[in-house]
């Protein structure tokens, strides 16, 4: 990038509340909705989103980042273009477990995924490498497709979406373990530098005023930076 090129901006966004946020339960590929909370969240975020002037707006397939993104839709004008690569871990057969449950069920593997240990993983359920391999690679297609100076939204999830902003920031898997899970509607901002180029975060896990307080549901946020699905 040269220095007379305007810096290209890319802002990802956390999907809003589903009710399985609010319980706990690992969500995945399954398909669920918002809840009432999270119709909210999408709603009171959009005119800020709307505010950054996207040129390109892309989203998950998945029906909860679909129904987040609507609402910036209806406030730009402008219509994503979705992609199932943007989707949540694939979590296989323990898609819809609490903590808990998934402890009690499959306990090999979750004493495993407390060491951050992916040698043994649930049946169908994708490995880190699998989802920073495709979210590396969709994410820098949106970049490409930005021109100078353009900013891009895209909403995607908790966990995927941690892996995707290490991977562009070309972070490995430990340093990315140190950051926690973006709440609902929460985003974070890739820029370009103006004079270097290079993809930095700019802000992460920007709330319009909401504050963590750590006593959010208990599907807001899992520590692990796993789990945030």
């Amino acid at each position: 990038m040269t220095e007379a090129a305007a810096p290209r901006t890319l802002v990802l966004v956390r999907h809003g509340q589903t009710a399985w946020n609010y319980l706990g339960r690992a969500q995945g590929h399954i398909d669920v909705e918002l809840d009432e909370t999270g119709h909210g969240q999408a709603s009171s975020v959009a005119p800020t989103l709307a505010a950054m002037r996207p040129s390109r707006l892309w989203t998950s397939d998945l029906t909860r980042a679909r129904q987040s993104m609507a609402y910036v839709e209806k406030r730009t004008g402008l219509v994503a273009t979705p992609d199932p690569r943007l989707r949540e871990f694939d979590l296989g057969v323990r898609s819809g477990l609490t903590i808990p449950e998934f402890a009690q069920r499959f306990p090999e593997e979750h004493a495993a995924w407390l060491r951050d240990d992916e040698s043994l993983l649930v049946r169908g359920s994708e490995s880190t490498v699998q989802v920073r391999a495709r979210l590396a690679a969709v994410l820098t297609e949106c970049l490409d497709e930005l021109a100078p100076g353009e900013t891009g939204i895209v909403m995607m999830h908790g966990a995927s979406g941690m892996v995707g902003i290490a991977a562009l920031l070309g972070w490995s898997d430990d340093a990315r373990r140190h950051l926690r899970g973006m709440d609902n509607c929460g985003w974070a901002v890739l820029a370009e530098h103006p004079h270097k180029g290079g993809l930095r975060l700019a802000a992460y896990n920007v709330t319009g005023g909401r504050q963590f307080t750590g006593t959010e549901p208990a599907g807001v946020d899992f520590a692990s930076g796993t789990d945030a699905r």
